[in-house]
C-alpha cells in the first residue's frame, strides 16, 4: 500500500464487515446508533452555545443587562445537559469498541490455532512478521481507530449542516470561500504527503515490533544466553533494532516537520477571516458585534469539519499502514489453501483406520527443496514400539511431523487412527500456562482427575514430591523455569499415564534424563499397553522396542531387529541426571 486510496477502504471493510453482519450486527448496530444519536444532540447544542456565546457579546456590547442575563441562565442550562450526555457519549463509543476488539480478537485467534495455520505461518516463507503483535495491538488499534474516524466524520458532516446554515445567515461568500479552500488544502496534503508517510508508518510498526521481538527473545532464552556469555552479541542485536527505528523516525519527523508547517499555516486564515468579512456591517452598524464572536465560531467549526483530511493526516497514514498489515495478515489465515503448496505439487494421503503405518511414503520438506526419505513402508504392530534412529538431519523428526499431519509435502500415504488417540511428545517439552493439573493433563485439561491419581502419577515417573514442592495441583508458576529440563520430560511422560492414547510418538522425549529413569518411563508406557513410536540416540532404547527403522542421509531406510543393550553395557550409556 503506497497512499491512502480506495484500496484502504476495500481491505478496512473486508476486516470490519463481518462483525456488523455477523452474529453479533443488532448489539453492534444498536449501540452504533445510540452514539450517532448522542452526536447528533452534542451538534445541536453546540450550535445553541455558540449562538449564545455571541448573544453574550452582544448584550455585553449594547449594555443590555436583562438580555445579558438571560443568555447566562440559558447558557448554564445547556451546560448541565451538555456535560452528561458528552460523557454517555465517549463511554458507549468506548464500549462498543471494546466489544468490537473482542469479537475480531476472538475471530483472529480462532483463524490463527484453526488447521495449525500459526505452524503454518512459521515454517513457511512469508512477509507476515510478528503475528503476536498483530493481533495484540494492530487489532486494538483497527477497532479504536475506525470508530474514532467515522464519529469525526459524522460530526463533521453534522457539524457543516448545523454551521453552515448559521453562516450562510451572516455571510454567504464566507461559505463559498470555505468550500474552496478546504477542498485545495485537503487535495495538496493527500498528494504531496500521502505516498511517503503510509510507508513510512507501514515500515514503523513493523520495526517497532521486530524490537519487541527480540527484547522479548532475551527473557525466555536468558540462561542460554548467559551459559553462552552472549551478552554483547545480543545487546548489539537489540541496539541494531533499535538504530532501525530510530532512522525511521527520524525520516517520519521530515516529513511530518514540513507536514506541521503546511497545516499550521493552512489552519490560521480561519480564525482572522471572518472578522475580515463582517467587519464592514458593523462598522456600518448594520450587525452587532457579537456577530464576529458567531460567525468566528461556525466557521472555525465548518472549516475543521471539511478539514478533516488535513487536520488528522498523519493519524490517517497510521491508521492506514495498520490496516494494510491486519488485511495481509487476514488473508493468509482466512485462504489456508493459497498458504499450501500448488496443487500441481504431490501431497502425501492421510488414510484414517485403527492402525498406525506409511505406504511407499516419499517425504520432501514444506518448500519440495528437499527429499529426506524415498518409498518408505513400514506399519506398527498394535501394542508394540518402534525405534527410529538415523544421523542428524536424515528426517527423523520429520517423518514425526508427516504422521502428526503437519507436513504433507511428498507422495505416498500414511494410516494413523483419529488425531485424539495419539499423543505426541516433542524433543522440546512445552509447559503451558496454568496450574501443576493443567501441565499435567495437557493436552485434555477437562478432565476430572482427583488429586490422589495425580499423585500416583507423579510417583510412577519419580516426581513424587513435586506437587508438595510448589503449594499443590493448583499452584501456578512459570514451570520452564523452576523446572528443569529432566523434570519437564518426566512431566510429559505423566500426561501420557493421564491420558492413555492408543499411540505414542516421542522425539528424543528421555533425552534429558539418566538410564534408570529412562528405563522407568518406558516400562510404565508398556505396562499400559500404549503402542509407541520413538525416535533417538542412545542405543539402550533398543532394549524397549521390538523394531528398529534405520534411516540414512541418501534417503534409503531399512528395518532391523534392535539389539538388546546389557546392564553391564548399558552403564557406559549413562549420564549425569538432569533431576
Amino acid at each position: 500500500m503506497d497512499r491512502l486510496n480506495l484500496n484502504v477502504l476495500q481491505q478496512f471493510w473486508a476486516i470490519a464487515k463481518s462483525y456488523w453482519s455477523g452474529d453479533e450486527k443488532w448489539q453492534a448496530r444498536g449501540l452504533l446508533l445510540s452514539v450517532v444519536l448522542l452526536l447528533l444532540a452534542y451538534t445541536g447544542l453546540s450550535v445553541l452555545l455558540n449562538n449564545k456565546r455571541g448573544a453574550l457579546i452582544s448584550s455585553l456590547s449594547a449594555q443590555d443587562e436583562p438580555r445579558f442575563w438571560q443568555t447566562v441562565i440559558v447558557f448554564i442550562g445547556v451546560l448541565v445537559i451538555y456535560a452528561p450526555l458528552l460523557a454517555a457519549y465517549t463511554y458507549l463509543r468506548d464500549r462498543l469498541s471494546l466489544q468490537w476488539r473482542r469479537w475480531l480478537t476472538h475471530r483472529f485467534v480462532d483463524n490463527y490455532f484453526s488447521d495449525r495455520a500459526y505452524y503454518n505461518l512459521h515454517i513457511l516463507d512469508t512477509e507476515i512478521d510478528n503475528p503476536d503483535q498483530r493481533i495484540a495491538e494492530d487489532v486494538r488499534s483497527f477497532t479504536q481507530e475506525s470508530l474514532t474516524f467515522l464519529l469525526v466524520l459524522v460530526e463533521s458532516v453534522l457539524s457543516v449542516i448545523a454551521f453552515s446554515s448559521v453562516l450562510w445567515g451572516i455571510s454567504k461568500p464566507l461559505v463559498f470561500f470555505l468550500v474552496l479552500y478546504a477542498l485545495i488544502g485537503t487535495l495538496v496534503t493527500t498528494v504531496i504527503f500521502g505516498k511517503p508517510l503510509v510507508r513510512l508508518n507501514f515500515e514503523q510498526l513493523k520495526r517497532e515490533a521486530n524490537l519487541r521481538f527480540s527484547l522479548v527473545r532475551v527473557r525466555e532464552n536468558a540462561e542460554a544466553i548467559a551459559f553462552y556469555r552472549g551478552e554483547e552479541r545480543e545487546s548489539n542485536q537489540v541496539k541494531q533494532r533499535f538504530l532501525d527505528v530510530f532512522e525511521n523516525v527520524q525520516r517520519l519527523l521530515v516529513w511530518e516537520l514540513n507536514l506541521n508547517i503546511l497545516t499550521n499555516a493552512y489552519e490560521f486564515i480561519p480564525f482572522v477571516l471572518p472578522a475580515l468579512v463582517v467587519a464592514p456591517a458593523i462598522f456600518a452598524g448594520e450587525m452587532e458585534v457579537g456577530k464576529v464572536s458567531e460567525a468566528q465560531g461556525a466557521f472555525i467549526r465548518v472549516f475543521f469539519s471539511l478539514n478533516l483530511v488535513v487536520a488528522r493526516f498523519q493519524a490517517l497514514t497510521t491508521f492506514g499502514a495498520g490496516i494494510n498489515r491486519l488485511y495481509t495478515f487476514a488473508q493468509f489465515l482466512e485462504q489456508k489453501e493459497s498458504n499450501q503448496a500448488s496443487e500441481e505439487q504431490p501431497r502425501i494421503q492421510t488414510v484414517e483406520a485403527d492402525s498406525l503405518a506409511v505406504e511407499h511414503l516419499s517425504l520432501q520438506t514444506p518448500n519440495y527443496q528437499r527429499t529426506l526419505v524415498e518409498d518408505l513402508s513400514v506399519e506398527l504392530p498394535v501394542g508394540q514400539g518402534l525405534l527410529v534412529m538415523g544421523a542428524s538431519g536424515c528426517g527423523k523428526s520429520s517423518l514425526l511431523r508427516a504422521i502428526a499431519g503437519l507436513w504433507n509435502s511428498g507422495k505416498g500415504a500414511i494410516v494413523r487412527p483419529e488425531p485424539n488417540q495419539i499423543l505426541f511428545l516433542p524433543q522440546r517439552p512445552y509447559m503451558v500456562l496454568g496450574t501443576l493439573r493443567d501441565q499435567l493433563l495437557y493436552p485434555n485439561t477437562h478432565l476430572e482427575v482427583d488429586d490422589q491419581h495425580l499423585k500416583q502419577v507423579l510417583e510412577q515417573v519419580n516426581l513424587a514430591d513435586l506437587d508438595e514442592r510448589f503449594g499443590g495441583f493448583d499452584a501456578q508458576l512459570d514451570w520452564t523455569d523452576v523446572l528443569s529440563l529432566g523434570e519437564q520430560q518426566r512431566l510429559t511422560f505423566a500426561r501420557l499415564l493421564l491420558n492413555k492414547p492408543k499411540y505414542a510418538i516421542l522425539d528424543e522425549a528421555t533425552s534429558a534424563l539418566d538410564l534408570s529413569n529412562e528405563e522407568k518411563l518406558y516400562q510404565q508406557l508398556q505396562a499400559v499397553g500404549t503402542t509407541f513410536l520413538s525416535v533417538g540416540h542412545r542405543s539402550t532404547l533398543a532394549n524397549y522396542h521390538q523394531s528398529l527403522l534405520e534411516l540414512s542421509q541418501d534417503k534409503t531406510w531399512q528395518i532391523k531387529q534392535p539389539v538388546a543393550i546389557g546392564k553391564e553395557q548399558s552403564e557406559l550409556f549413562e549420564l549425569p541426571s538432569t533431576n
